[in-house]
């Protein structure tokens, strides 16, 4: 499936201001708010439904020309819903994050 990007924003910051942004968004959802997000004028609102899918990644990326080399290091957090849902999902297995 084609992905569209309908915002995006990179930048190196200070691991406190990261938590504050984390802070913010675990805020919206405990609470049933939107996620509102702006920068650069760009931005864009969306509302997760009640159990949204949620997918932890981490991973190392390695250059193709030395896969042993040192690479890049990376943790993403998504949530991820079809349009339109509002119902409630399936999950089979515990996370456990310290």
């Amino acid at each position: 499936m084609p992905e569209e990007v309908l915002f995006k924003f990179e930048q190196r910051m200070e691991r406190d201001e990261i938590a504050d942004y984390l802070r913010t968004v675990a805020d919206s959802l405990e609470s049933g708010d939107s996620i509102s997000l702006e920068a650069g004028g760009e931005s864009v609102t969306m509302n997760p439904p009640a159990q949204p899918t949620f997918e932890i990644k981490a991973e190392r990326e390695t250059s193709s020309s030395a896969p042993d080399g040192p690479g890049e290091l990376g943790l993403e957090f998504e949530l991820e819903w079809d349009e339109g849902e509002d119902g409630e999902g399936a999950g089979d297995s515990t996370l456990s994050i310290e």
